[in-house]
């Protein structure tokens, strides 16, 4: 039962990716299509991170092991579409032209905050596996508390990249505080 789940975790998370890809190939981007994409894979990179840091709760909640069972696969699906992000911002915006991209990381804040988002989760995504887990032991837990830096960092980018229009970001700032709190509530419980 517990494979049906996760296969099916695993195609509705798929889906935002399908969708892009759809609307790449059938032009259907509007008149900005690199904005879209980059704003397209951004949203779901927090939607994602949201998704992820909820686990914990809904298991205490719950009492089901299920959620944990998926948070690894949520958790990798973060990097997969903060990687696309990226890889829209340095390979179709700016065509890998290194000069530019370097400079845009060292003068301008949220670029330099998501970035360095994007290098915290590349240690999360080589050691998500249960070997790796073992191999870590207690130090496995330690690294991948990273996951809290991350979120703070990824929604510090939206509303510094919003300037002007915070509803958007803001929402997500109150689920991420709203999701750590409930870690700092439920260690004081423990």
């Amino acid at each position: 039962m517990t494979k049906f789940l996760k296969s099916g975790v695993f195609i509705l998370s798929i889906i935002p990716f399908v969708f892009i890809m759809y609307k790449i190939i059938l032009n259907k981007l509007g008149p900005e299509p690199v904005k879209e994409i980059t704003h397209f894979t951004g949203e779901w990179t927090l939607i994602f991170i949201c998704l992820t840091l909820a686990m914990s709760p809904l298991k205490k909640i719950t009492n089901l092991i299920f959620w944990i069972k998926i948070r690894g696969m949520l958790g990798l699906f973060v990097f997969f579409y903060a990687t696309l992000h990226l890889l829209t911002y340095i390979g179709i915006d700016y065509r890998f032209n290194w000069s530019p991209i370097i400079d845009d990381i060292i003068k301008k804040k949220y670029i330099y905050i998501g970035f360095s988002a994007w290098l915290l989760l590349i240690p999360l995504a080589f050691t998500s596996s249960k070997k790796m887990m073992h191999l870590l032991k207690q130090n496995w837990k330690k690294l991948h508390k990273s996951i809290y830096i991350i979120a703070i960092l990824g929604i510090l980018h939206f509303i510094w990249l919003s300037k002007t229009i915070f509803f958007k970001p803001l929402i997500y700032l109150v689920i991420i505080i709203l999701l750590l709190s409930f870690r700092i509530k439920f260690k004081k419980g423990n």
